[in-house]
């Protein structure tokens, strides 16, 4: 695991202004990028939280809770309610694994996988608005740099 190495900026103690905040810079961009998602997942009776599980496990394939967790960016507790919501659901099935029946492992189900097919296209959409606004340099180039605060990126 990464940690970031944070340097004392022997110039000054003084705090940035807000507005050049990365903390609040990073929840006011959240929410940019979040509320259009939030305004296309309003129909399907599912959350973010949701979309994001049913996301992975639509690229991923069937994996255990810890994995499920960790590529959802859920904690485990968290995972562990909203799996129990979406296994009412009929969103997803959790099972034994075969090997170690102390392993969980959770696939979605296929009307979990219609939920993304049918959203795969406003999704898209949302993501060329991204793209539009900051270009498709910046756009992956934003990617990288938020990857790079990332204590599990690797590079």
């Amino acid at each position: 695991m990464r940690t970031l190495k944070f340097v004392d900026n022997a110039m000054t103690n003084e705090l940035p202004s807000t507005s050049r905040s990365l903390p609040i810079a990073l929840i006011r961009a959240r929410e940019g990028v979040m509320s259009p998602i939030r305004e296309m997942l309003a129909e399907t009776g599912i959350t973010e939280q949701q979309w994001r599980v049913l996301r992975v496990l639509s690229e991923h394939g069937p994996m255990d809770v810890g994995t499920l967790a960790d590529r959802a960016s859920l904690l485990f507790p968290s995972l562990t309610r909203i799996a129990n919501s979406m296994r009412k659901k009929e969103l997803l099935t959790q099972t034994r694994d075969e090997n170690d029946r102390r392993r969980q492992v959770v696939t979605i189900t296929p009307a979990g996988q219609k939920i993304i097919d049918d959203k795969v296209e406003d999704a898209a959409q949302i993501v060329a608005g991204f793209k539009n606004t900051l270009g498709e340099d910046k756009y992956e180039q934003l990617l990288d740099l938020l990857a790079q605060l990332d204590p599990q990126h690797d590079g």
